[in-house]
């Protein structure tokens, strides 16, 4: 059996071609050479989404855009946080042996306090709970990027920290670095994000995608003057869904005089709608077929339970309240 590997996504709803380079494609790339588990990260999605309908859409939607993008069933879990109790059980014991200065040093809580002096307790115990999900499940590796890389070591800290006053019992997880993934422009030069409301839709639908090329702002250099692709947002966009070779020959275009605006971006709405359309069409299937997901998602949460539950016992017995 393969190492284990897992990571979580906190459920944001429409995924965009931002979100698809930087987090589900670097995951489906390596899920085959691990045994690949990934969790909907529900619970700690509530720290700021508390509206019932909206976190149960946008659970649906991630789940839906992960197995849409590439997650194979065949090698990776998927499975809902929430569905595992223990994972709340274990952040609670983490809580009494994490001290207040230590877990105030997070980032997240760092930031966060910086925005907003009134935040909840699900923000400042976030990397508490990140931690039980991590060690609940055993995982060897988790990957992440160089943003999420003190979350990991906290996890590594506390599983020291318990190992060391109760005996053996957690695994210190390594972590895969994942490449830096250039940032992905938006529409209007600014990364891709919802908050810039600069984003092109996974699924988005031909039209839409024809909407969006055609309001990508441009120079005023002629057709008949030469283009510097590094500085241009259509080829920017353009280069993400494109083959090396492809890459080249497309900035060849950019920099010989003779292409204009407007046939870029017609070429860049060409390439985005035969990219997008096999997603589109996994999703199309998966929102006609809704049972289908929550299918999956208690499956898979059979399964990851059955490991919290072993670990958990272990815990209980070595803590001293699992007398029977």
């Amino acid at each position: 059996m393969s190492k284990k590997l897992i990571t979580g996504v906190k459920p944001t709803g429409i995924i965009h071609i931002g979100n698809y380079f930087g987090a589900i494609k670097p995951f489906a790339d390596i899920q085959k050479e691990y045994n690949s588990s990934i969790f909907i990260a529900d619970l700690h999605a509530i720290t700021s989404v508390q509206d019932k309908k909206t976190l149960e859409n946008q659970i649906i939607e991630t789940a839906i855009a992960y197995l849409s993008a590439g997650i194979d069933l065949k090698k990776t879990n998927i499975f809902k946080q929430s569905d595992l109790p223990e994972v709340t059980e274990l952040a609670w014991t983490f809580s009494c042996l994490s001290t207040m200065p230590y877990i105030m040093r997070a980032h997240s809580f760092k930031d966060a306090e910086a925005k907003n002096h009134e935040i909840n307790v699900g923000v400042f115990t976030y990397p508490i709970l990140m931690a039980a999900d991590i060690l609940l499940s055993g995982a060897e590796f988790v990957p992440v990027g160089k943003d999420q890389e003190q979350h990991l070591e906290i996890a590594r800290d506390i599983a020291d920290k318990f190992n060391r006053t109760y005996g053996e019992t957690f695994v210190l997880p390594k972590a895969i670095i994942q490449k830096e993934v250039a940032t992905v422009p938006g529409i209007d030069g600014q990364k891709m994000s919802k908050s810039y409301g600069n984003t092109i839709s996974l699924f988005a639908t031909d039209e839409e995608i024809d909407k969006l090329v055609a309001v990508i702002p441009t120079d005023s250099t002629p057709v008949d003057a030469p283009k510097n692709p590094d500085t241009n947002n259509i080829f920017n966009i353009h280069k993400l869904i494109l083959n090396e070779s492809e890459v080249a020959e497309l900035r060849k275009k950019y920099e010989t005089p003779g292409m204009g605006y407007q046939e870029a971006k017609k070429m860049l709405a060409a390439d985005l709608k035969a990219f997008i359309k096999p997603f589109r069409e996994k999703r199309e299937f998966y929102l006609k077929n809704p049972k289908k997901i929550l299918k999956i998602l208690k499956k898979g949460g059979k399964i990851a339970r059955k490991n919290a539950l072993a670990k958990m016992k272990e815990v209980r017995q070595k803590i001293g309240y699992g007398l029977y």
